[in-house]
């Protein structure tokens, strides 16, 4: 096989010129050429001088390398990179990974089990510092022209890269570290974006050390710790969004080391870091990844950043630079306690029983059986749910040996498994793709929102208290109003324009006038709710040019499966 050759390019937009050229004559050789936004008057589009820069590979490069221009390379960049392609011809190399993305929290997996580069799993693929071969760089610009004006050139780059099945990895360390200068594209509200692991004096070598077929990736992301769980088939590949604390209750951890050791309530901060850190230990010995760190740069370094990563969304740099040593005091002792846990510790095998599902084969039934599983909650009750999708929502609950099922009355659920054709789900999608966010019909519209969870954890107390009612509503106990509900999108999804139109019928869906179950209320807010929604829908629903059919339901019900999931 002839040796890769590469061709290399800083993308910039002309507002940016100088940065970029900075930026091709810091690496020796003058590899790097500068290309720039072809339309800079336009409409501001990542993608559009993305597919500029792929498109200009030079005449006999084997491969393509794309970096942006807020950038800062490594020592030896040039040194891995080559060492990498010419251990990994086929792949896409994604060369850095955001502090608190699912591909960032799969680096800290792979730093920890001494891995050069670690499989994406499912979310954007980092496009800031790429290298594609050539094939795949001249087929992604076909498909990305087609695409032009909806989704990021990240989250394309995903889809693109998964219907084909090429191969993707994520350096460990990063090879580059973000520099923030402003965002031409409209990331700013992110806070500051930086590296899950950057070491810059990180020497090359033994580039074919991969660690892929990460089944669970913990995250700390937007001040709460989540888990990413790949569903073990049949069917394409696809993930469960899960809360990490739930997570590792159903793992069976006790509760009393769930909360980080301490007098006093944690801060969100520690409290997200500490169930981060267990996850990650835990399951790195049960995956058999548990090798011992040692004194590895890269592994320190990915563990300092799990909980400055956790509150990047809404920190300064000076509080971040306050709050690094001390999260990463409690990521270290967090994992050592996930590694004791997870010790001589089997699986947990779920025992055999537990709630007979109707209209459970989709994508919302999946993430609440699991939560129901994870609650431990084994009664031998009929749990029907293929009236969600109808105009009047509600799931049954018959329990063993009672003649007459319990009712729950729902309004609109959003979260995790359910359709972007719904409402809420029209309204985060169009926000997912920087498009205005519609405010269908009446503002003043009444709007009864119930997260995924939640209905699951209605559920769950009507299975544990039998309440001597029949009929419940499970939603918030004051509504919201359809403006109010555009605007939350705006906040948490993205700060796009929000439109109304009044002409249209949205069908709001309210709940059947009931008292709430005993016990119960909900607990997730709106902004979390919205945004794991909106991150369930950008990384889990399918494509609609992957060929297969798209959802048929248009309420919660007629969600659809994904292919996406790297």
């Amino acid at each position: 096989m002839a040796r890769p050759r590469l061709s290399a390019v800083v993308m910039t937009h002309p507002r940016r010129r100088a940065a970029a050229e900075e930026l091709a004559l810091s690496v020796d050789g003058g590899l790097f050429r500068v290309v720039m936004d072809p339309d800079p008057t336009g409409t501001p589009s990542v993608l559009r001088t993305a597919l500029a820069a792929w498109s200009s590979i030079e005449e006999g490069a084997t491969h393509q390398l794309v970096v942006q221009d807020d950038m800062v390379l490594s020592e030896t960049f040039l040194d891995r990179v080559r060492s990498a392609v010419e251990e990994l011809p086929d792949a896409a190399l994604a060369l850095f990974a955001l502090w608190d993305s699912r591909n960032g929290a799969a680096v800290r997996m792979g730093a920890m089990a001494g891995a050069r580069w670690v499989g994406a799993v499912n979310e954007y693929f980092p496009c800031v510092a790429i290298v594609l071969p050539r094939r795949v760089a001249e087929g992604f610009v076909a498909y990305g022209r087609q695409r032009l004006g909806g989704w990021p050139d990240d989250i394309l780059m995903h889809r693109y890269l998964t219907a084909r099945g090429v191969p993707r990895y994520v350096a460990v360390p990063n090879l580059a570290e973000h520099e923030d200068r402003g965002s031409i594209s409209g990331n700013a509200f992110r806070g500051p974006r930086r590296s899950v692991c950057f070491v810059p004096g990180d020497l090359p070598g033994q580039e074919g050390r991969t660690l892929t077929g990460l089944s669970v990736v913990p995250f700390f992301k937007h001040s709460v710790a989540q888990c990413a769980v790949r569903v073990a088939g049949p069917g394409p590949e696809r993930w469960l969004h899960l809360d990490t604390e739930q997570y590792l209750r159903g793992a069976g951890l006790p509760g009393t080391l769930l909360r980080p050791p301490g007098a006093g309530a944690p801060g969100p901060d520690v409290r997200g870091t500490w169930l981060t850190a267990l996850a990650m230990g835990f399951e790195a010995v049960r995956a058999g990844l548990d090798v011992p760190p040692g004194a590895s740069a890269a592994y320190a370094e990915s563990v300092a950043t799990i909980g400055t990563g956790g509150i990047s969304n809404n920190s300064t740099e000076e509080h971040l630079a306050h709050r690094r040593a001390p999260l990463a005091e409690v990521a270290h002792r967090a994992l050592e306690a996930g590694r004791e846990a997870a010790d001589g510790r089997r699986p947990p095998r779920r025992r055999p029983g537990g709630p007979v599902w109707h209209g459970a084969a989709n994508p919302l039934g999946e993430h609440l059986v699991r939560r129901l599983a994870d609650l431990s909650e084994r009664s031998a009750a009929v749990i029907d749910l293929t009236a969600l999708g109808s105009p009047e929502p509600r799931v049954t609950v018959r329990p063993p040996d009672e003649p007459v099922p319990y009712t729950l009355h729902v309004g609109e659920v959003y979260g995790p498994g359910c359709s972007r054709r719904s409402p809420i789900g029209r309204m985060v999608w169009d926000a997912l793709r920087s498009r205005p966010v519609v405010a269908e019909g009446d503002p003043d519209a009444e709007v009864w929102p119930v997260y995924v969870t939640d209905l699951a954890d209605a559920i769950a107390v009507v299975l544990r208290t039998r309440p001597r009612g029949r009929d419940f509503a499970v939603a918030p106990e004051k509504p919201c109003t359809a403006a109010e509900l555009a605007q939350a999108v705006h906040d948490a999804v993205r700060p796009v324009p929000v439109r109304p139109e009044p002409g249209a019928r949205p069908g709001w869906r309210r709940p059947v006038a009931a008292p709430l179950p005993a016990g119960w209320a909900p607990a997730t807010g709106r902004a979390r709710g919205l945004h794991a929604f909106a991150q369930w829908l950008a990384y889990e629903e399918v494509p609609e040019d992957s060929g297969r059919p798209s959802p048929a339901g248009e309420g919660p019900a007629g969600s659809s499966r994904t292919s996406s999931g790297s």
